[in-house]
């Protein structure tokens, strides 16, 4: 079989966050095949881990879940596995899965992570489930997350602030609408502010981060005749490393600023922290060697912040094109799996 087709094998199990169980247990059953891997399942999590004399341990890490969509459709055309999950993130699995049960010598320790719902409420993290219930499993003096990266190393991520902005009127029959503060019409100003905004860029260790902010939800309205005397939106805000959720909050707030009156509200809804580079780690920074490719800062959350706050020094390499992920039309090709197992493997070794 080739590379394609372990990977087809993975996509065509359903695993939509909550419901990665079958593809759980597939993939503890396929690394209880390498009788030098200690092997645990925790929930919808497996860890398998080598326990030999070496000094170092590195983790390589990787969620199983998807976004929704239709598994059943998945196909190998040409050079190209196309089909929910190919890129974000089941041709990177299929590959650390072959590294996992590869039993030739390395000079290091080796901690293999499959985890679930990663693309949901961080609260929900598989990933979260393992800190808590197995924390020593998660050490490593360094970690490589298996996002798609296009075979480069994407350094440390954005942190997501999502805020609820609600916005105040006074009712009034829309016949006299002097009468009243139409809520929605000052909500208007708030979009149309968004909308305007010019992305910051903060570079942190040589590597830029571009932050982003939108509207991403809108509700408001009493009745057709009704001036509204409430209007809400919801704001996603992509925040650069070198923020904390306090300093990009007030920044938020001083963009806002003459919008926002006494009655209105302004609060965080979620918050996901940011994580700097770790390229002056030794390990992290031979990666990028045999990458071939300048880093670049991650664009969007991920788990290496979780790693971030274990202090453990993290960063994305996987196989795909991250601008797939997501959609129902993403792929990988074998050329991106083959050049990402065989630099993911001599890193390892």
């Amino acid at each position: 079989m080739s590379r394609l087709d372990d990977a087809l094998t993975l996509v065509s199990i359903d695993s939509v966050s909550r419901n990665e169980s079958r593809l759980a247990h597939v993939i503890a059953a396929r690394l209880r095949q390498n009788p030098t891997l200690d092997v645990e399942q925790i929930g919808d999590n497996v860890v398998a881990r080598t326990t030999g004399h070496h000094s170092t341990r590195l983790l390589v890490a990787g969620h199983i879940d998807t976004v929704p969509g239709d598994a059943a459709s998945a196909v190998i055309v040409g050079d190209e596995l196309r089909g929910l999950g190919a890129c974000d993130m089941k041709g990177s699995l299929s590959v650390m899965l072959e590294l996992a049960t590869d039993r030739s010598p390395r000079s290091v320790e080796v901690t293999w992570v499959f985890y679930a719902r990663e693309e949901i409420a961080r609260s929900e993290s598989g990933l979260l489930e393992i800190a808590e219930l197995r924390p020593g499993l998660l050490d490593a003096h360094a970690a490589v997350l298996c996002e798609p990266t296009g075979g480069a190393v994407e350094a440390g991520c954005q942190g997501t602030l999502r805020v609820l902005v609600e916005m105040a009127g006074v009712r009034a029959h829309t016949a006299r609408p002097y009468a009243g503060r139409n809520a929605i019409h000052r909500l208007g100003e708030v979009i149309n502010r968004v909308a305007a905004y010019e992305p910051r860029i903060a570079t942190i260790d040589g590597i830029d981060y571009a932050e982003q902010l939108q509207v991403v939800a809108v509700d408001g309205g009493v009745a057709p005749n009704v001036v509204p005397d409430r209007a809400r939106c919801t704001l996603n805000h992509r925040v650069a490393p070198d923020r904390t959720k306090d300093e990009a909050m007030a920044a938020l707030e001083g963009f806002l600023g003459d919008l926002i009156h006494d009655g209105d509200v302004v609060g965080v809804v979620d918050w996901a922290p940011a994580a700097a580079p770790s390229l002056s780690n030794d390990r992290l920074r031979s990666l990028v060697a045999l990458s071939g490719h300048a880093a670049r800062g991650k664009v969007g959350w991920t788990d290496v912040a979780t790693f971030a706050e274990m202090g453990i020094p993290a960063t994305n390499f996987g196989a795909g094109d991250p601008l797939l992920a997501h959609r129902s039309d993403e792929f990988v090709t074998l050329g991106q799996l083959d050049g990402f197992a065989s630099q993911l493997a001599a890193w390892l070794r």
